[in-house]
């Protein structure tokens, strides 16, 4: 009787494999047969998953895209900076625990393959502005904070994710606390 195989699993699998490999080698110097074999699986077997490296590559970004949706949605309740906080610790977490996306993140940035990042960026910036207008509105924010520092913001989390990534001693987690002492508790009234 053939094996029975779970697509979905199979999948995840090799996207794991994929960002180890992506992560390690960079994504120009990484073959599929470099997947495969961090797979345990046949070469051919890759491509009746994924047509070829950039949709693997896209494919790792996306599950990336997920990770970071969850973390959109899962704000709870509170004030507008309590979530913002939230939201920042979140962040920070989902970056450390998962830090073969993040060094693919890194690669991405440096090649600018044919992935839309910028629809990744404009949902955190968006909800992050969201979440500053709603503030501005319960009077906890101090004035002229607006939409330009949802931008800081981001760009506060990714510079520690950077410095983390390329220094072994800083741990991203650690920087979680400092981060929303800066841009949460430095914005508020």
């Amino acid at each position: 009787m053939p094996k029975i195989v779970d697509r979905a699993a199979r999948q995840e699998e090799i996207l794991d494999a994929a960002a180890k490999v992506f992560a390690r080698k960079g994504f120009a110097a990484s073959r599929i047969e470099d997947v495969a074999a961090e797979a345990g699986i046949a070469k051919g077997s890759v491509y009746l998953y994924f047509e070829s490296r950039n949709a693997l590559l896209a494919g790792v970004f996306d599950s990336y895209a997920v990770k970071s949706a969850q973390v959109l949605a899962e704000l709870g309740t509170g004030s507008a900076l309590d979530r913002l906080s939230r939201l920042i610790r979140a962040t920070i977490h989902m970056l450390a625990a998962h830090p073969d996306h993040a060094r693919v993140l890194l690669d991405v940035w440096a090649s600018n393959p044919p992935i839309d990042m910028a629809t990744t960026y404009r949902e955190y910036r968006s909800a992050i502005a969201d979440l500053l207008f709603e503030a501005a509105a319960e009077g906890e924010l101090r004035a002229g904070i607006g939409a330009n520092h949802a931008v800081v913001i981001v760009g506060a989390i990714e510079g520690c994710l950077v410095q983390a990534l390329v220094d072994p001693e800083l741990s991203l987690r650690d920087l979680a606390d400092p981060v929303i002492q800066i841009c949460v508790e430095g914005i508020r009234r």
